[in-house]
């Protein structure tokens, strides 16, 4: 009996799914896709009901021609590639490189990489599911179409280099609409008043919001205090008090955990809680599903298919995760039934959500097998997972309403009676306002008709405030709302309009540049389908539709691209070029004396001669760090990394200069402090949101205590 050639996409997969298989069993990787439209050409045949032209892509070669080699020894072929579009796409392409049957069984997909998972699908091979295939394809080509007759009119209207996407124009706009709406929004004072109050004095103190009027027979107008004499009206109503309690409702009630990972969840969590740019969670996934190498494990898999819409989970890993929580926080913590959650359609049912696959390998104990971001987004996927079959949060309610002449005050109370899911996975609120925060503190035993003690009266001035920028996880749920791309595209999407310098980051925040005003504003004058949400949307929906075998590929080209080919030949005509003029430094050049201005480079903006390219004069734009240099005093300078996007390092500004002094540091040092232990300078760590002082020096003992804590709280554990 001859060999079976399994080929997947890369050779982490290959290495995890060789545990799993036998002798008989060769596991190539094909490194991604091998055949794409060519880079030269538009690659499609438009009068041709858009036949594309396939090459081999550039640096495949020799992987091409191992495969063939492979496959000519072997006696059955299986394509195990990724279980969504993408992967069916490679899957057909590889058939037709390989002389492969796609009608015959020769497609094997799972959706976790386990024992189980890999042997089952073994066994059951399918047919190439043409369906999917053609809905990747009917994107790949639309996707080149638009680049392809929309770039090279941002080249010679505005300048090289640029480019515009179906998705990549409409998040950008986005951002646009967003920044357009902040800068126009107009504050509008208003005022709270704060009433703290008690029902005696051994009783504890607890705040009331001003709510409104009272009409002496039940029912209260609400009052929005607009200004100083309106808030100043109140508090001498009510004078020093008291309030008399008018009513008093006592209840209860449930908060369910929430929903399992998709992909847009799990990069919004990553985002909010770890910190991770989209792409570098999609990154780190990514190796937890292929496979990282487990001490006393080997290759291991340690989530399922990352690439995923739904939020279906498996019978087996309900069980699983029911088992665990009742061994680690007892059987009060487990849900009595299977918590299931409903996807948004059909075509997002084909996976599972994101979870765990090996429910033996708890974070915790294989945390030294990881690198830090791996255990991060680990622990974080191994959580929220079992978090959904966990019981619910229990809390006990009350809402109070006491008046005085008529003005009347509310407060809500809320009492965790039973924390069940949140003791593994708490709540982090980004956006809860101050002054609700403490309306929902406990309120201690109060009837109707009590009279409560007047402490504090307080009138509070307030701005109404604008929405906020967008950040990474943001724009990730407002692109999934508006049913904008698909889980695969989230990532490189944030990714490409950054790197075209549509959109900058400043800190977390996204904001739109001056080049993206002026190509997202060229688009939407001339091409208003391009940066339509709703025809964006209504796109995505038509590949669902393909997807599902409701709709031709080709139907969809056709409906799409004649007239969107007209607006371009219209376009070339009658938009006028667009000239930009640098923004002046107000300095000399030194080596000319023509005017400094500030540029665009690959790795941000830096100074250069307006005489260029008569004059190649350029300096880096200083920006100084708050602090010192801790070596020599001097001022410290803030450096943007060039292989690390969003990073920055800090160095002395002698540096260059002053031979005696070659600071430089990562993390910014904390102004005169020294650690004092072993007298060495402190710095600023970051984890997530939270800042914390920590020694400098790596072998101080406190560096080297805190490894030890960790290790022995690990075998305190396992014990």
């Amino acid at each position: 009996m001859g060999k079976k050639l399994v080929i997947v996409e890369s050779p982490a997969k290959s290495k995890t799914i060789g545990r799993y298989l036998g002798s008989d069993y060769v596991i190539s990787a094909s490194l991604g896709h091998i055949r794409d439209l060519p880079s030269g050409n538009l690659g499609v045949d438009v009068k041709n009901n858009f036949k594309p032209l396939y090459i081999t892509m550039k640096g495949k070669e020799k992987v091409v021609r191992d495969l063939k080699l492979l496959a000519a020894d072997a006696d059955e072929i299986l394509l195990a590639t990724d279980p969504d579009r993408e992967g069916e796409a490679i899957a057909w392409h590889l058939a037709k490189v390989l002389k492969i049957d796609p009608d015959s069984k020769c497609r094997i997909t799972f959706n976790e990489i386990t024992k189980s998972a890999v042997q089952e699908a073994i066994k059951n091979p399918r047919t190439i599911n043409m369906n999917l295939a053609n809905a990747q394809q009917a994107r790949r080509i639309l996707d080149r179409l638009v680049g392809y007759e929309l770039s090279p009119l941002l080249w010679k209207k505005i300048r090289k280099g640029l480019s515009a996407g179906r998705v990549q124009s409409v998040a950008t706009k986005i951002v646009m609409d967003r920044d357009a709406e902040i800068d126009e929004f107009k504050p509008e004072e208003y005022w709270l008043i704060k009433a703290l109050v008690t029902p005696g004095k051994n009783s504890d103190k607890f705040m009331l919001g001003y709510y409104g009027v009272s009409d002496g027979a039940g029912k209260v107008r609400k009052d929005d205090l607009k200004c100083l004499e309106d808030a100043q009206e109140v508090l001498d109503a009510v004078g020093s008090g008291p309030l008399v309690v008018d009513s008093v409702k006592k209840g209860n009630k449930e908060r369910n955990p929430y929903p399992p990972f998709t992909t847009s969840t799990l990069q919004q969590e990553a985002s909010k809680r770890l910190g991770f740019s989209s792409k570098k969670t999609m990154s780190i996934a990514q190796q937890l599903y292929e496979g990282v190498e487990i001490e006393g494990q080997g290759q291991t898999a340690l989530v399922s298919y990352i690439r995923t819409d739904s939020v279906r989970i498996s019978d087996e890993a309900v069980a699983a995760a029911k088992a665990l929580i009742k061994e680690r926080f007892g059987d009060e913590y487990c849900a009595p039934f299977k918590r299931q959650y409903k996807n948004k359609n059909s075509a997002q049912d084909a996976h599972e959500a994101i979870r765990p696959t090996h429910f033996d390998l708890d974070p915790r104990n294989i945390k030294f097998s990881l690198t830090n971001d791996q255990y991060k987004l680990y622990q974080l996927i191994w959580d929220r997972f079992l978090a959904t079959q966990m019981t619910a949060c229990k809390l006990d309610t009350v809402t109070c309403q006491a008046s005085c002449n008529n003005r009347v005050f509310r407060a809500t109370g809320e009492t965790v009676t039973f924390k069940g899911f949140l003791v593994l996975y708490d709540d982090i609120a980004e956006d809860t306002k101050v002054e609700d925060a403490d309306t929902k503190a406990a309120i201690p035993p109060i009837e109707d008709g009590m009279k409560l003690e007047l402490l504090d009266l307080k009138s509070l001035q307030k701005f109404t405030t604008p929405p906020p920028h967008y950040t990474e996880a943001t724009l990730i749920k407002a692109l999934e709302e508006y049913g904008i791309g698909r889980p695969s595209t989230y990532a490189p999407t944030i990714s490409t309009i950054l790197d075209r310098k549509y959109i900058e980051k400043n800190g977390r925040l996204l904001q739109i540049t001056d080049l993206g005003k002026i190509v997202t504003n060229m688009l939407s004058e001339n091409f208003s389908e391009i940066v339509d949400l709703s025809f964006t949307a209504e796109m995505e929906n038509k590949l669902d539709e393909v997807e599902e075998g409701k709709e031709e590929w080709e139907d969809v080209l056709e409906k799409f691209y004649p007239e969107f080919n007209s607006q371009i030949k219209a376009a070339q005509e009658s938009i006028d070029k667009i000239t930009f003029e640098p923004e002046k430094t107000g300095e000399v050049c030194p080596q000319c004396g023509g005017e400094l201005v500030y540029k665009e480079g690959r790795y941000g903006k830096f100074v250069a001669c307006s005489n260029f390219p008569e004059c190649n004069y350029t300096k880096n734009i200083v920006v100084y760090a708050k602090g010192t240099c801790p070596k020599c005093g001097s001022g410290l300078l803030v450096h943007k990394s060039k292989k690390y996007r969003n990073k920055s390092f800090y160095t002395c500004d002698k540096q260059g200069s002053d031979p005696n002094c070659d600071f430089i540091s990562w993390d910014l040092p904390i102004d005169g402090k020294v650690c004092p232990e072993c007298g060495s300078f402190m710095v600023l760590k970051h984890f997530g949101k939270k800042s914390y002082p920590r020694c400098s020096n790596k072998d101080c003992i406190t560096n080297v205590r805190k490894s030890r804590t960790s290790k022995s709280k690990k075998t305190e554990d396992e014990e």
